[in-house]
């Protein structure tokens, strides 16, 4: 392929060079360009690629894609264009021939719920006989072939490489999470969706979109840029439910509990076993537990229709789907009476959400003990709020370390510490230690009690100073839940 050919349906605002001459492979970190290659410098959150431009060159890169033009250089093709993040994901596109054309992709976006309807979708339609792929927080997914991941959502190069893939794999459909950081950084630029899911919305990334509205808009950037053809399916409990979809081309649908919606559902039931439902006019028995599965539920039963499968197909294949992994993951010891429930919650609303909902579960008399922590290095606003929810919610409440990275887990739990009234704060523990706060619940909890480990969910690691240890909130409460403490 030639670099001409790279640059199809790119706007060029100046060139130097031949955009003749052939390439090998296309890269946005120079460490990883070798001869032949084409280098696009982009200017990202912590470094700006054009910084690395010299180097570039001096590793063989035979063309340069810039915003800002350097001094001249010679026997190299350089590219000015006006945003070169844009222009990397277009360019991926290309030199991946469309795939997000040869397959039906559909995008997830929303705080909360993204994980879990991405998966339901993927059984849902594993189970009916189709080839699908997957693009999500805990895994990627070619049919059965596992691909660990990294980034909620991939850079523009992973993420049409991975979905050429499936198209080479025969897939029909792609289920794809949508984060935020993704559409404000271009990443989905050049992707053809043929249908967008908005969960809902709540607070979290304020230590990278630095204001609320900044983070709406770049969740419904998402939608501005759905094509006509394609479909949104929106949320409408959500009170931002309607501004995501209201300068769409794509046709709107809707999606509700409590409010008039194009697909509806009603619990009947809702206990530790499952839900029971009226779901668009017809009972409805899930595995499911809580509330907020409902909508996951519903926002996958609409997507299936959207996509042209039958009612009674989708229901009868949707009663028999489990949770995603790390999501209302729960664990028993009936000899006990204990259960115990691992969950990703790790912003107030989802943290509240899962509360309230065991809160209607549990026996009468039964306590709540809540385990909970805030990520390091990230949103620091969130951290008093998580705290006053667990204490408002829970009999007891442990504040513990989750992902400290960087950060002093001590001055996370203070900060945590600070949303706690002077009686809330001498009725929760502080144990900084993830696997003996766990232990503390346990040794805690009496018959009927439910313990609630918060915060990292699927997981399978701890990173502290920028390593990765092991560490599974599930094994660890399975082990000591069955264990003679």
């Amino acid at each position: 392929m030639t670099v001409r050919k790279l640059l199809e349906g790119i706007e060029v605002l100046d060139y130097q060079g031949d955009m003749k001459v052939s390439f090998e492979n296309l890269h946005f970190d120079s460490r990883m360009v070798k001869k032949g290659d084409v280098f696009v410098a982009v200017k990202g959150t912590q470094v700006d690629g054009h910084k690395f431009i010299e180097k570039a060159v001096q590793q063989g890169a035979v063309a340069i894609v810039v915003e800002d033009l350097p001094e001249k250089i010679e026997n190299t093709t350089i590219i000015q264009v006006k945003n070169s993040s844009n222009a990397l994901s277009l360019m991926a596109a290309n030199l991946y021939d469309h795939p997000s054309k040869q397959l039906k992709l559909i995008g997830i976006t929303g705080t909360n719920g993204k994980t879990t309807t991405a998966t339901l979708l993927l059984d849902l339609f594993k189970n009916l006989g189709f080839k699908v792929g997957l693009i999500s927080t805990i895994e990627n997914k070619i049919n059965n072939e596992v691909i660990p991941s990294t980034h909620t959502t991939p850079d523009a190069i992973a993420i049409n490489s991975l979905i050429a893939k499936m198209v080479n794999a025969g897939c029909d459909y792609c289920f794809m999470e949508v984060s935020s950081h993704a559409v404000h950084q271009q990443r989905v630029a050049g992707l053809h969706f043929e249908g967008g899911v908005f969960t809902n919305m709540s607070h979290d990334h304020l230590d990278y979109h630095k204001t609320f509205d900044e983070y709406i808009s770049a969740k419904k950037a998402f939608f501005d840029g759905l094509p006509k053809g394609s479909f949104a399916l929106t949320n409408v409990d959500d009170k931002r439910g309607n501004v995501m979809v209201q300068n769409t081309d794509a046709k709107i649908k809707t999606y509700a509990l409590r409010r008039s919606a194009d697909y509806k559902a009603r619990i009947l039931d809702n206990n530790l076993y499952g839900l029971h439902l009226m779901l668009d006019g017809v009972e409805f028995h899930s595995r499911l537990i809580g509330e907020f599965n409902v909508y996951n539920l519903l926002s996958v039963y609409g997507v299936a229709d959207l996509l042209g499968i039958s009612k009674e197909e989708i229901l009868q294949h949707l009663s028999i789907l489990k949770s995603a992994e790390g999501r209302f993951d729960y664990v028993m010891n009936p000899e006990k009476g204990l259960t115990g429930i691992v969950d990703y919650a790790h912003t107030p609303d989802a943290l509240q959400k899962v509360l309230e909902t065991i809160n209607q579960l549990k026996p009468k008399n039964a306590k709540v003990i809540t385990v909970v922590g805030a990520g390091g290095d990230r949103d620091k606003t969130k951290r008093p709020k998580m705290a006053k929810i667990g204490a408002l919610l829970s009999e007891t409440l442990i504040l513990t370390s989750d992902n400290p990275r960087s950060e002093k887990p001590e001055a996370i739990l203070e900060d945590m510490e600070k949303g706690l009234s002077e009686k809330e704060s001498s009725q929760t523990l502080i144990i900084s230690d993830r696997k003996q706060a766990i232990k503390t619940a346990v040794r805690m909890a009496q018959k009927g009690d439910i313990i609630l480990v918060a915060g990292k969910g699927h997981e399978k690691y701890q990173e502290i100073k920028g390593e990765k240890h092991p560490f599974d909130d599930k094994e660890i409460l399975s082990t000591l839940l069955t264990m003679q403490l």
